[in-house]
């Protein structure tokens, strides 16, 4: 993924240098944004240019904020976003002559991780909240062991965060302590490596760490499906405009709705759309 970064990077300058814009091209498509969605994002674009092998398909990870900025700056063709688009983010793109249309592709849950040696097995969203506001500080007080809390968040530019924001932390700010990391994928590796860390990352992350139930109910895409998981959120793809029907970005934006795209979708952890 750092190659394809940097590749992405150097790609991207050179169209500045030009004067030209990488999105737009038929035979092109340019995804960015969140790394919620990436897996999914990636999946499609394998699938995608098995399918069509005269399409190329990149997918980078670099935020949902980073995202909207890239289909602002008409630097990529989709952008993938873990949280809807912001009224000021839909402002900058009208200014910009950009008309963001917004593709639900999938569900997921925010599960909150533990290291494996952890015993607690069920919070409360208030104590979720109370541990990262500060205000609960060792696991003792949960009756677990006795020692420190170490609470892991993505950054504040993931539109995991401000999901997590607004579904758990209800205007309370976090604790001076929250360690910060940028992918759900480092906030899984902190916590497989710190017996007393808690990080909240999506369905697809929760390999080798223990999650916890919230309010006695387990983060599944069951339980996601049935709105019984109180920690849980769309997610999204954006486009300029609606894609014009039979063009490679209409197919590629339009594949979570087909059989191929769901499977996809729940082979990646992820909840179809019913």
């Amino acid at each position: 993924m750092n190659t394809m970064k940097t590749t992405m990077a150097g790609l991207m300058a050179a169209a500045w240098i030009a004067g030209t814009a990488l999105a737009g091209d038929a035979n092109r498509i340019v995804v960015d944004g969140s790394t919620t969605v990436g897996p999914i994002a990636k999946a499609f674009a394998e699938h995608y240019m098995e399918k069509n092998p005269g399409v190329n398909v990149t997918v980078s990870e670099s935020g949902s904020g980073n995202g909207a900025k890239s289909l602002v700056n008409a630097a990529c063709d989709v952008a993938t976003m873990s949280r809807p688009m912001k009224n000021s983010e839909k402002k900058a793109a009208r200014d910009a002559g950009i008309l963001p249309i917004e593709h639900v592709v999938a569900m997921d849950g925010i599960a909150l991780a533990v290291h494996k040696s952890n015993p607690i097995a069920d919070l409360t969203v208030e104590q979720i909240r109370d541990v990262y506001a500060g205000k609960i500080r060792r696991w003792s007080e949960l009756g677990g062991p006795d020692q420190p809390i170490v609470a892991i968040s993505r950054d504040t530019n993931s539109g995991t965060y401000e999901c997590f924001e607004t579904l758990v932390m209800n205007q309370q700010k976090m604790g001076e302590k929250v360690e910060y990391v940028g992918s759900n994928g480092a906030i899984r590796q902190r916590v497989m490596s710190t017996p007393g860390a808690i990080g909240y990352v999506g369905l697809a992350f929760t390999e080798g760490v223990k999650t916890v139930t919230v309010e006695g109910v387990e983060a599944t895409p069951e339980t996601v499906v049935a709105k019984e998981y109180p920690i849980a959120r769309p997610l999204y793809m954006y486009t300029n405009g609606r894609p014009k029907a039979g063009t490679p970005l209409a197919d590629f934006a339009g594949l979570s709705g087909t059989p191929e795209g769901k499977q996809m979708i729940a082979d990646t952890g992820f909840v179809p759309l019913p």
